[in-house]
């Protein structure tokens, strides 16, 4: 009896032992739990800050590439370069997950979107600087466009009123009948049937501005009728693009002076008698009409 109840001694005291070391293990699973659920919750923390810190990056990124519109463009390697490493991030934090990685390679990342930022203001910089010097220069292109415009048309002006006044100008045109006698002799008259000879005189004026040198003067005697009198069908030139007659032609060596210049018309045994009216005398010379003027016979 006394060894029977020294085994039922022994076996409690087994239980007892064994339900304590349950007992402290059970406690001891229950801290290890207890320490994992807070090293995991830790982690997951730590996960969706790194998320944020992420997304922080791409929005601020996209944000800056929208700001600067077509310029991001310049800068589109290393826009590549940043969404790459993102979506190298992303995978990490959506698999094997390791919290020194991710945050090295999150730095990393963070410096290249700021030297993204960087580089782009800079661009931003110069390119304003560079749009200004533009603007200014166009300024000044059309300023002086203007201005060799406004040149331009002085010298135009100035060459057309060089032109105008470049003629040689028919002063006091006059013109008088006469009857020549024997041997030469000559007799002034107002008769149309006694006229045989017109003398047209004039003075060609002064005119620097002329190039000196030898050139025709014409002179159309125009009667009554308006028909110009002709020595023969072959007596014409040309004016404004016409060819019209003359009844005198003289070569006049023009030097810029004023000289005195008288042209004789003679009438030929064959014309019939002079007309009764107004005479018209026109001048012309170097393709333009120099002076003009009339007489009239009885």
């Amino acid at each position: 009896m006394e060894e029977q109840s020294s085994g039922v001694r022994k076996y409690k005291m087994y239980l007892a032992i064994l339900g304590i070391l349950i007992l402290v293990l059970a406690f001891w699973l229950f801290i290890q739990r207890s320490q994992l659920l807070k090293l995991v919750h830790e982690k997951e923390t730590e996960k969706n800050e790194l998320q944020h810190e992420l997304d922080s990056v791409v929005v601020e990124h996209n944000k800056i590439k929208v700001e600067y519109g077509a310029l991001s463009d310049s800068l589109r390697a290393k826009d590549s370069l940043i969404q790459a490493n993102a979506v190298e991030i992303r995978k990490l934090l959506d698999t094997q997950w390791e919290y020194n990685k991710v945050r090295k390679k999150l730095a990393m990342l963070q410096v290249v979107a700021q030297g993204y930022i960087r580089q782009m203001d800079s661009l931003y910089t110069v390119n304003r600087e560079l749009t200004a010097e533009n603007e200014k220069v166009k300024a000044q292109v059309v300023t002086e466009r203007n201005r060799n415009q406004g040149l331009m048309k002085d010298k135009e002006d100035l060459k057309e009123k060089m032109n105008q006044a470049a003629f040689i100008k028919a002063y006091d045109v006059t013109a008088s009948a006469w009857k020549v006698k024997g041997g030469g002799k000559e007799t002034q008259t107002d008769k149309a049937n006694r006229t045989e000879r017109l003398k047209v005189c004039f003075t060609l004026g002064e005119n620097p501005l002329v190039p000196a040198g030898k050139r025709p003067i014409y002179v159309r005697i125009q009667r009554p009728d308006n028909v110009v009198v002709q020595k023969t069908k072959y007596d014409v030139f040309t004016y404004n693009g016409q060819t019209i007659p003359y009844s005198v032609r003289e070569d006049v060596n023009y030097i810029g002076k004023a000289q005195n210049l008288c042209v004789i018309w003679n009438k030929r045994d064959n014309d019939i008698a002079a007309m009764k009216g107004k005479y018209i005398i026109s001048v012309f010379a170097d393709d333009k009409e120099i002076g003009e003027g009339s007489f009239e016979l009885k």
